[in-house]
């Protein structure tokens, strides 16, 4: 698919992994797309398989797939390479990406971009045994930002009320806050990093740790296609919406800096509580036709078999 070999504006490659702050000033050189231009080259892409309708809509969100592997950092990971692991979440986005849904792209890219940094970080830190179920993962990845919510130091056991506080937010044991907190109060040191602290040597510290969570091939190929199965059932869904209940939704609850009822009262000149009503009722709708989607897909599925 085009947009695997990225180039700059000049045609000169482009990684994030070549330098950082180069990557960020040459990805603000693409142009962001109009609602009918990202609309026609999806159309293009989906109908005529055009790479350069695909490279367009990757490039046109590049700056999006940074904003969000931002929000990661702080993992012991190089933000080169979560910053390219979610292009290729974003890669992914575009080949499913159906424009006759009547949503944007940014908005169901988003999900797959979060998506392929997640699955990366907890590729990566499987290493130091961090848990996979789901209470796990939403621990993982909420743990940090909860403790600067209320001020908890980033180094040392956390204090008891807050341990409540934060098992209490989230839904899971005092006990697995503990555990998590200890195993992740050195992760912001590579696991690239040379063991001896005066950097002699070749050995690092993934050299001495054993992974012994190794995914297992079918399971992982199950959940991929659940993911998959699922963010169809989402881009359906949207189409029961009106337009106003599209956007208001996506504004409020689907995208990265959710909107203020204020902001929107003012957009539409209506009252935030009007706003909010319609907020509750499209997301209400959203849920019944994913429910009514999903049974549908069983119950062919079961006819097949």
């Amino acid at each position: 698919m085009a947009g695997n070999a990225l180039t700059t504006t000049s045609g000169a490659p482009l990684t994030p992994e070549g330098g950082l702050s180069r990557y960020l000033s040459e990805i603000r050189k693409f142009p962001m797309l109009e609602k009918n231009q990202e609309y026609m080259l999806a159309k293009r892409f989906l109908e005529h398989d055009d790479p350069d309708a695909a490279k367009q809509l990757i490039t046109s969100h590049l700056r999006l797939v940074a904003k969000i592997a931002m929000g990661y950092r702080g993992y012991g990971l190089p933000t080169g390479e979560v910053i390219s692991e979610g292009n290729v979440g974003l890669m992914q986005a575009v080949k499913k990406f159906d424009p006759e849904k009547g949503f944007r792209l940014s908005t169901y890219a988003m999900w797959w971009i979060r998506a392929a940094i997640q699955e990366y970080i907890l590729r990566s830190w499987s290493l130091v045994k961090i848990g996979t179920t789901a209470a796990q993962k939403k621990l993982f990845f909420n743990l940090r930002k909860i403790k600067g919510q209320i001020d908890a130091v980033d180094e040392g056991d956390l204090k008891p009320e807050e341990v409540d506080f934060i098992a209490t937010k989230l839904g899971v044991s005092e006990d697995d806050v503990v555990s998590m907190n200890r195993r992740m109060a050195g992760g912001d040191n590579s696991l690239n990093s040379p063991m001896r602290g005066d950097g002699e040597g070749t050995a690092e510290w993934q050299d001495w740790l054993v992974d012994e969570n190794a995914v297992n091939a079918e399971a992982q190929l199950a959940k991929d296609d659940e993911f998959d199965t699922r963010m169809e059932l989402l881009q359906t869904a949207m189409g029961e919406l009106n337009e106003r209940e599209q956007h208001i939704l996506q504004e409020r609850r689907l995208t990265e800096d959710p909107k203020t009822l204020e902001e929107l009262s003012g957009e539409y000149g209506v009252s935030r509580e009007r706003i909010r009503q319609i907020e509750v009722r499209a997301f209400e709708k959203l849920q019944k036709a994913m429910k009514k989607l999903d049974k549908q897909m069983r119950q062919g599925t079961a006819k097949a078999g």
